[in-house]
């Protein structure tokens, strides 16, 4: 999950905080002993410094083996900062790319999607003006050499893959493919892919769109306004904002969409800590999307930056929320940048809707963090809205007189009970084996030029997975080591069919083709959409 940030400040180590005084002092600065003159108290940060650096050097001296001294001073750090709170965190340098990759929401690269499919490298998508296309490639392609690097039976991992393709913008990098029996050299120079933080955008009818949101990228504000313009363009009067699985992101992000949906002057969030004064955050009048009635879909994995949007929805009055409680991620981080390429992502302050709720879950000694999504499973809060539990001394009220609560997450105002249909430990396991994608490339191996160009819309109507292709599907998923289970199969088989034509449907239009397919089977979806067309919660807030 990402954390909630602003945006980053980047330090030199000798501007290093307090808090990692005891780094900088074990690193080599080594500072004595200080007191105040007329036998003054000792500073209690220098001297546990000069402990800390004390026990490097014994350890350094005596110890029975050899240490990697490096690893040692690091361990410590992430030591110190696991007392703090669950989402502060230290960086290492070789990690630190990674994790900015996932904020800035690009990288260099190719611009491909691929499988590692029958122990060959597909490249499954090919993004639209991306360095591949421009050299080429297409869907379906076989990747069997990189630069001198033969992929072709080897044991090859993601991982692997990665550190072949990406690499700095305006680098080159030869590929060979493989396409209907014949092999031909590519030469791509590597560009800044981005990372899109919007899975799906399409119309779900005449009036109703749909966006899912997956993070929030310090590009994800552009990316939304760019796509909820474009539905509006095309006839969205309703839209469902889904933030399901979203783990959140920039602060910016989060609070430049919010300003999308509320008029001006409206709050959206603010921030307090104890060293961070209170900061408001007001809406603009910018926004697209004032005049579109919204309903704002989360679950528990919805946190930070989700929060901040479906807490300014809901008590603002502007929509509705439905769905299960989310996370409960109301702390916000800066991340502090070192000169070694370390960082430090340190909480600062929380972050409080508009009524003056605190988000934040408990943490701390006694609490079991990591474990509270099981936590929920286990008390039945997942299925029964009756078994969440609301703290009363928490009780909010919005302008319109809904009650709200804070205490650890944002509740719904419609509870969706989790979808369980169809679930069996059979499907998990094609989900964990990637079968579906599996499958959706060996099927448009031989289709592939027959269904490409055709229209999205026919296909979604006309196209059925028939008995005969369900039967392959299983057939084939047990020759890559799915066993069949009889009664999972005739329990989860009306699932499986939706995704084997939702996945088929991705291969050929990316994942707006994925979910026109999938959402006509989502729960969530269609009881939102249920919703729009009765009216019945929302005819609430529009008197108001």
């Amino acid at each position: 999950m990402s954390d909630e940030t602003n945006q980053p400040k980047k330090t030199a180590v000798y501007a290093i905080i307090p808090l990692l005084m005891a780094v900088a002092l074990a690193a080599g600065v080594w500072l004595g002993t200080f007191f105040i003159k007329d036998g003054g108290f000792q500073n209690p940060v220098i001297e546990n410094s000069n402990k800390f650096n004390t026990i490097l050097e014994l350890i350094e001296d005596k110890y029975v083996d050899s240490v990697d001294h490096d690893l040692l001073i690091e361990s410590s750090i992430e030591g110190m900062i696991t007392k703090l709170d669950p989402h502060s965190a230290y960086i290492p340098a070789r990690d630190l790319a990674e994790v900015n990759e996932q904020l800035e929401g690009n990288f260099g690269g190719i611009g491909i999607r691929f499988l590692i499919h029958d122990d060959t490298l597909v490249a499954t998508h090919v993004l639209p003006g991306s360095p591949s296309e421009e050299a080429g490639m297409l869907p379906g392609d076989r990747l069997i050499v990189v630069d001198d690097t033969v992929i072709t039976n080897i044991d090859l991992s993601n991982e692997r893959v990665m550190s072949l393709l990406k690499g700095k913008e305006g680098s080159k990098v030869k590929v060979k493919i493989y396409r209907k029996g014949i092999t031909k050299d590519l030469s791509i120079i590597r560009g800044t892919i981005p990372i899109s933080s919007i899975d799906a955008s399409l119309m779900l009818s005449n009036d109703v769109g749909f966006i899912k949101l997956n993070s929030f990228t310090y590009g994800a504000a552009d990316e939304f306004t760019a796509a909820a313009s474009d539905l509006k363009a095309k006839g969205m009067k309703k839209l469902i904002f889904d933030l399901r699985n979203n783990g959140g992101g920039s602060m910016s992000a989060a609070t430049d969409i919010a300003d999308q949906f509320l008029e001006s002057g409206k709050l959206i969030v603010y921030t307090e800590g104890r060293k961070s004064p209170r900061e408001d955050y007001y809406a603009t009048g910018r926004g697209v999307l004032e005049d579109v009635e919204v309903i704002v879909l989360i679950n528990s994995l919805s946190a930070s930056a989700s929060e901040i949007v479906a807490g300014a929805i809901q008590d603002n009055d502007r929509g509705l929320v439905m769905g299960r409680r989310s996370f409960g991620k109301g702390l916000v981080q800066t991340q502090e940048e070192f000169t070694d390429g370390s960082a430090l992502r340190l909480t600062i302050s929380r972050y409080y809707t508009p009524t003056g709720r605190s988000i934040q879950k408990p943490y701390g000694d006694g609490v079991d963090y990591e474990s509270d999504y099981f936590n929920r499973f286990e008390s039945g809060e997942l299925m029964n809205e009756d078994s969440i539990k609301h703290d009363e001394n928490l009780k909010y009220t919005t302008a319109a007189g809904r009650i709200v609560y804070g205490g650890g997450g944002i509740y719904p105002d419609v509870f969706i009970p989790n979808d369980t249909a169809g679930a069996s430990y059979y499907l998990t396991e094609l989900y964990y084996e990637s079968i579906f994608n599996h499958y959706a490339i060996r099927f448009l191996d031989t289709r592939r030029a027959a269904l490409t160009g055709s229209d999205k819309d026919k296909f979604v109507n006309t196209f059925v997975v028939t008995e005969t292709m369900f039967t392959d599907f299983v057939s084939y998923a047990a020759k890559l080591g799915v066993e069949q289970i009889p009664k999972d199969i005739v329990v989860s088989k009306p699932v499986i069919k939706n995704r084997i034509k939702a996945e088929i449907a991705r291969h050929l239009w990316s994942d707006n083709g994925y979910y026109t397919v999938y959402l006509e089977d989502d729960l969530d979806v269609q009881r939102a959409l249920k919703e729009f067309a009765s009216g019945t919660a929302l005819s609430a807030l529009r008197a108001n």
